[in-house]
């Protein structure tokens, strides 16, 4: 092989190494793209991934908020249902007990058979208030306490000095509450107090 040649081979050689440099550069450089691109993709999928969870992680709780909701207002509801359910009941009642308290106080006389029959009465509503107890049906008789709008209602108010001003003077008509609910307020009669004296006179 003659000198020439031989350069010729060299030279040859040389481009053919450069050239596979340049190659595998610009393949490291193609791969370390490719990666770079590859690693955004999954740190954007991640980052859309982890906030679907967080949504469906705040989604489940208001759910079970919501159910926790509903069910204490239905066990609310419902022992509503149970505490109340006698108040119709105890409204047609109430006439009744009503009837019994003025046949007690209207019968008068001390003979032997007024007197039985006064007892009588006296037991018979006795044993009803004792039975509508059991249910928490319970009187409101305010004879002498402060009136309260809440559970009485005044149907006239009078002048009694010896009364506390506000006060209950007189009650036409007891009242009653179940389970402390107003079934019926009492009907009552309200103390103005004592009227001004003018000390110019």
């Amino acid at each position: 092989m003659s000198v020439e040649d031989q350069k010729a081979s060299e030279v040859a050689a040389e481009e053919l190494e450069q050239g596979f440099e340049a190659s595998a550069t610009e393949s490291g450089q193609a791969e370390e793209n490719s990666t770079s691109v590859e690693d955004k993709d999954w740190k954007k999928e991640s980052e859309l991934l982890a906030q679907q969870v967080a949504d469906l992680k705040d989604q489940m709780l208001r759910n079970q908020a919501e159910a926790q909701n509903v069910r204490r207002r239905a066990e609310q509801d419902v022992e509503k249902a149970h505490k109340f359910a006698l108040e119709k009941f105890a409204k047609e009642l109430l006439p009744v007990i009503d009837s019994l308290e003025k046949a007690v106080d209207s019968i008068q006389g001390d003979d032997e058979q007024t007197v039985t029959t006064r007892q009588g009465v006296e037991l018979t509503l006795s044993m009803f208030l004792s039975g509508v107890r059991k249910f928490n049906v319970e009187q409101v008789d305010p004879m002498g306490q402060p009136f309260d709008p809440a559970l009485h209602e005044a149907i006239s108010m009078v002048e009694a000095p010896a009364a506390e001003p506000n006060s209950v003077v007189a009650v036409v008509q007891k009242g009653y509450t179940l389970n402390e609910r107003l079934v019926r307020p009492a009907m009552v009669v309200v103390s103005k107090g004592a009227p001004k004296i003018n000390e110019q006179a």
